[in-house]
């Protein structure tokens, strides 16, 4: 990737250097100046912004669970009756209708046989990618079992997948009234409390799993809520109709008020844009720049974070600026899409919308992305479905300008409507060319051609 005629490097001290062929090189930064040649210590470097293919934020798109569900037994009678409510690649309900009737005569051996083909009916549903009607199908099956364990569990995991924590939580309540040392139980509510931002439970609920099961998976889980916790028990604190905020001391409240002035103004702009309301409320935490990077670990060019919260550095500022109001647009939008989606959006969906929503346009990329095009060097889209965390800082930049080039192509198409309906599809879809299919027409291989056509039109070189 060439070098952009001007770029910024932003000091962790907040100070900016506006420079030119800027490089990384071993332990310096070198760039030139006005002055001349010049370098500086890497490690007083927070990021380094590319005029031209440059990144606002540089967020983690999709916000990874904390943990994974465990493994959960299924109901008793499952084996016998899923053969019978699932054949020919299709539910039987006629067969599950003629069980309820036999059912609701409470007799316990037919009990057990709805709840069976009601359970085998969802995980079916999930197979199909179909969360929203197996979920329907547990909450049935419990109708008939209100205490069936495995429905509890599968039900909470559903929601927890679906970013519905708040909604989980009921059934891990039934849960543990009915195991109150299932260490399963405390695991997944950890994990709704985590995604509610309720660090001080959610480490509650950790440390009570790993004392009834050492579980690795947790102990990391827990390191990382518990590190959260710390850094936050001197915050202080803010609340709107739509958001949860926590400031570091250095962020004066005016500041605070004034981000969440802007992010009200920006909640109402994205519910009309992508016809969506976030039914939960959005975390919203404000760090001195070496906080964020001790809380977060993200790699030197990440900016800001959304890994379900949003992580934003605010060193220095004591108002908003138009760069601070284009991060917390971008990190907004990313909250909008993951509760949308259910987490399920790929990170160059998710970043492309967001800088599409900041006001960032591909004007001044196009030429370096047709070059990177013609020098093989532009990843496939599939490639860049998951995280971007282990992609080096000019890798990430370049994957940026491609994102958003493929999301500016989908609107010249057929409108903002267009990405509406993909990010609908998406949250049921099997996968994400599947919800391309379906909503665009289109597969992988005729969007990348349909964005490099746009990008000719865009070239002004």
């Amino acid at each position: 990737m060439s070098a952009a005629a001007a770029d910024t490097i932003v000091l962790k001290n907040g100070r900016r250097i506006v420079a030119s062929n800027v490089t990384e090189d071993g332990d310096r930064v070198r760039y030139e100046t006005s002055a001349g040649s010049m370098s500086i210590p890497k490690s007083i470097v927070a990021r380094i912004d590319r005029d031209g293919l440059r990144y606002a934020s540089g967020s983690s798109a999709a916000s990874e669970p904390p943990v994974t569900a465990p493994h959960v037994d299924p109901v008793r009678g499952y084996a016998d009756i899923a053969r019978l409510v699932i054949h020919d690649n299709a539910i039987d309900f006629g067969y599950i209708a003629q069980l309820e009737t036999d059912a609701r005569s409470h007799a316990p051996l037919a009990i057990e046989k709805v709840a069976a083909a009601h359970y085998a009916t969802a995980q079916f549903l999930v197979s199909k990618g179909d969360t929203p009607s197996a979920i329907d199908h547990y909450r049935e099956a419990l109708s008939f079992a209100p205490d069936s364990l495995p429905l509890l569990l599968n039900l909470a995991v559903l929601y927890l997948h679906q970013s519905q924590f708040t909604t989980a939580l009921e059934p891990l309540e039934r849960a543990r009234r009915m195991a109150p040392d299932s260490p399963d139980v405390a695991k997944l509510t950890g994990w709704a409390y985590y995604g509610a931002n309720k660090m001080d439970l959610a480490v509650a609920e950790w440390h009570r799993a790993e004392k009834l099961r050492p579980d690795a998976e947790v102990e990391r889980a827990l390191e990382k809520a518990e590190r959260d916790k710390a850094e936050e028990e001197s915050y202080g604190e803010g609340e709107t109709a739509h958001f949860d905020l926590k400031y570091n001391g250095s962020a004066t409240p005016d500041l605070a008020r004034g981000i969440m002035r802007v992010l009200e103004d920006d909640f109402r702009d994205l519910e009309s844009q992508l016809n969506f309301t976030p039914p939960d409320s959005i975390g919203v935490i404000l760090y001195t720049g070496q906080s964020f990077a001790d809380i977060t670990r993200a790699p030197r060019w990440v900016g800001a974070l959304n890994d379900g919260r949003m992580r934003i550095p605010v060193q220095g500022l004591t108002a908003v600026t138009p760069e601070l109001a284009r991060v917390l647009k971008h990190e907004l939008t990313h909250s909008f899409i993951g509760q949308k989606t259910h987490s399920r959006a790929p990170t160059w969906l998710q970043e492309g919308v967001a800088q599409y929503m900041e006001g960032r346009r591909s004007t001044g990329t196009a030429g370096a992305l047709l070059n990177a095009s013609a020098q093989g060097e532009l990843r496939a889209l599939a490639s860049l479905e998951g995280s971007w965390m282990g992609l080096d800082g000019g890798d990430a930049s370049l994957a940026y300008a491609w994102s958003l080039a493929v999301v500016e192509s989908i609107i010249q198409t057929g409108g903002i409507g267009d990405i509406t309906r993909l990010l609908d599809n998406i949250a049921t879809a099997p996968d994400t060319e599947q919800a391309l299919r379906e909503t665009l027409h289109t597969d992988y291989g005729d969007l990348q051609q349909q964005a490099l056509t746009y990008l000719h039109q865009q070239d002004v070189r």
